[in-house]
């Protein structure tokens, strides 16, 4: 069973956005589309290491902002003749608060 946790309000990031959660494990980027929902990714394009949270959010996919590689947010892999792939995380919406997988998140290190 997954246990979710808390990271703020869906008005906190902007629609076609981004905001990052930081981790034990590193940045996650959580995306909000144009339709309010949510989705995150590991913060680091494969490619060279772009932020995927100051990417272009379109649909369901988000452009790196470096090399134009755009990824698919339900799946986390490159789209077209991109090879790569990145790490999604678990995610849900409740009463406008977004929460995330809470094995990601240690309370101290989350910001």
């Amino acid at each position: 069973m997954t246990i979710f946790v808390d990271i703020g309000s869906l008005d906190d990031i902007p629609p076609q956005g981004a905001r990052v959660v930081k981790t034990a494990q590193g940045c996650i980027a959580v995306f909000r589309t144009a339709d309010d929902r949510v989705f995150a990714l590991e913060d680091r394009c494969p490619h060279k290491g772009g932020p995927l949270s100051e990417g272009i959010v379109h649909g369901d996919r988000v452009t790196c902002p470096l090399h134009n590689w755009v990824f698919d947010m339900n799946s986390g892999a490159a789209q077209g003749a991109d090879e790569g792939m990145v790490r999604t995380y678990a995610t849900k919406v409740q009463q406008g608060r977004v929460l995330l997988d809470a094995s990601l998140i240690r309370a101290k290190s989350a910001a």
